[in-house]
């Protein structure tokens, strides 16, 4: 085995999307990432850290696809990855502890992690196959064991290990039961691998084999795998098949959005108004402010700290009391929806709508992550087969699909005034995500390819796993949104006590307050939008506005330009051009649609 940091292992982790592949690698670093019952989550493979005794090894979590076949960004990614042809700029660093801070693969991996899924074993022994192709050792990792026993089936181990020729371990990622044998498997198999090649490789499976692949794992199915004579489906697996069905798929689908929209409304407004309001307008705020005035003299720097717009003051109010409660409240329904399996479902109810712009149902997933950050929601096309797909897809994200933390703004913003409004604003993001889509779809080159969406099982959702991601995405928030707000909070506080934001107000007062039919202080939230989306919105809950007014610059904050992390994705995925396009689009229509409501709301105001 190699024992130098420098050559430390590589193994590789492959299997389909949505079997438990992501909660294995969680298992065996102690890293945690994304974890959905959906495809389409770890679009990017991540790198981490693991024990094989003394030794230390990278594991690898190859982006979950179903052939090598080369079909779509995800499988060309993991067949670079079994070639060792990933360079480190295509690597997503983990920040988490135990996460690695400087790799790259630059060589053929030592080991493979075959991950197959014991209840659609047919299906990924077709893909064991052709990770064998490439001979690197491997072993093979039988996850979702539960549901085998659940159903009344039973799989002989030993004779599917005797089958593939390579070591076959059972297990349940969710419980963390076999995670121990699999690192001891590891262990054995790279030890021997490095001692006795010649006896240890399993033969490679020929490319002229290709097309007698799915008889051979249809074979070896029927010989390891047995059913229950009499098999009844489960109530789950009832209403699993109902829920993708128009009725009652549909009427539940309204109700359960319903539920979901209250939850995040609800669980979050309680949240703001009797836990994280009071803590920091009370005791926080009012704390830090007597430390920094014992120590800081009056003056400019004292109000760029703690005055009307303090780093201290509206830098800890904003983030943390308008928009926190809210990310909490969207990622525990989100949470719910992925892990039950509904998410899914929901994609192949809405298939039809979809059609009708020309992508698959499965373009619902990064349409969904759009409501959380655009940001994953953009890599996530890389699940798509085309460019078109692709595109499409990413301009109905910038155009209308607000982030987490604007939501939690629209909500603070129009909630407690009008349900009506807060409301009217989500059915107008729905429209014009439609449109942008219809129109992008319309004018793009080529034709929709023939795809296929999984539907995975009904599950009963586990409050640990729930907890833990919901906590993962509120840390990921503080780090990644609320402490950059705190920072441009700062930047408005400078403008704002050196008179600045003023000249600001002046310069765009034809168009905010001509145009929009704004106050002149409403510009400051246009230019810190750039930066950070949610602030379009965020600063206008302490302006005293009208409805119609609120209502007019939600839909400009809406519709405005991607923020700048969001630009350097697209410049990334896409190319300047396309970047400058959207940027470009979305300004014109943002200032566009809001002088029209604003026009339009006077008549009956």
């Amino acid at each position: 085995m190699k024992t130098s940091q420098q050559d430390k292992l590589n193994i590789l982790m492959i299997g389909q999307p949505n079997i438990g592949k992501s909660v294995m690698f969680n298992n065996l670093t102690g890293l945690n990432i994304s974890v959905a019952n959906y495809v389409g989550t770890t679009v990017e493979f991540t790198a981490g850290e693991m024990k094989l005794g003394q030794q230390k090894a990278n594991l690898i979590d190859v982006p979950g696809t179903y052939t090598l076949e080369i079909n779509n960004e995800a499988e060309r990614v993991a067949v670079e990855m079994l070639q060792g042809r990933i360079s480190s700029k295509k690597i997503n660093h983990c920040h988490e502890e135990g996460g690695l801070q400087d790799f790259k693969i630059d060589e053929r991996p030592d080991g493979v992690i075959s991950m197959i899924d014991a209840h659609h074993l047919e299906s990924s022994l077709y893909l064991f196959f052709q990770v064998m192709e490439y001979q690197i050792p491997t072993i093979v990792v039988l996850n979702r064991m539960d549901l085998i026993k659940d159903r009344g089936e039973k799989i002989d181990v030993e004779l599917l290990s005797k089958r593939l020729g390579v070591p076959v371990i059972p297990t349940v990622a969710i419980d963390k039961a076999g995670v121990d044998v699999v690192k001891e498997a590891l262990s054995q198999m790279l030890y021997t691998e490095n001692t006795e090649k010649e006896t240890s490789r399993t033969p490679a499976i020929s490319h002229e084999y290709r097309e007698e692949l799915w008889k051979k794992a249809e074979e070896i199915t029927q010989e390891v795998k047995t059913k229950p004579e009499i098999s009844q489906k489960s109530t789950r697996e009832i209403w699993g098949e109902r829920l993708v069905r128009p009725w009652p798929g549909l009427p539940l689908a309204g109700i359960i959005l319903m539920i979901v929209f209250g939850i995040v409304v609800g669980f979050g407004m309680s949240l703001r108004r009797y836990l994280l309001l009071p803590l920091f307008r009370n005791i926080i705020i009012p704390g830090i402010s007597r430390v920094i005035e014992s120590f800081v003299p009056q003056g400019f720097i004292l109000e760029v700290l703690i005055g009307e717009y303090g780093i201290f003051v509206k830098g800890l109010e904003w983030p943390f009391t308008l928009v926190l409660p809210y990310v909490i409240s969207f990622y525990l329904a989100l949470s719910l929806m992925e892990d039950c399996g509904y998410l899914p479902r929901l994609g192949a109810l809405l298939d039809g709508l979809l059609n009708k712009l020309g992508l698959p149902g499965s373009s619902m997933v990064p349409l969904l992550l759009g409501y959380g950050c655009g940001i994953p929601a953009i890599m996530a096309t890389r699940q798509l087969s085309s460019q078109k797909e692709r595109l499409t897809v990413a301009t109905m994200v910038c155009f209308g699909i607000p982030c987490v933390a604007q939501t939690g703004a629209f909500i603070s913003l129009l909630a407690e005034r009008s349900i009506i409004g807060l409301l009217m604003i989500f059915i107008f993001s729905f429209l014009i995500v439609f449109f942008a889509g219809m129109v992008v779809f319309k004018i793009l080159p080529g034709n929709r390819p023939h795809t296929i969406l999984e539907i995975p099982e009904l599950l009963l959702p586990r409050g640990k796993v729930i907890a833990s991601k919901v906590w993962s995405k509120v840390k990921n928030y503080i780090g990644e949104g609320a402490l950059p707000m705190m920072a441009i909070v700062g930047v408005a506080a400078v403008f704002y006590e050196s008179g600045i934001m003023e000249r600001i107000g002046e310069f765009f007062s034809p168009l905010v307050v001509g145009w929009l039919g704004l106050p002149a202080e409403a510009s400051v939230p246009l230019i810190l939008g750039i930066l950070r989306r949610e602030l379009t919105v965020v600063p206008l809950v302490d302006m005293d506005l009208t409805m119609l007014q609120l209502f007019t610059a939600a839909v400009v904050g809406l519709l405005y330009v991607p923020c700048v992390a969001i630009l350097a994705t697209l410049a990334r995925e896409f190319n300047l051009k396309i970047t400058a396009l959207i940027l470009l689009s979305t300004s014109t229509f943002a200032f566009l649609i809001g002088g029209i409501i604003m026009r339009i709301g006077s008549l009956f105001v």
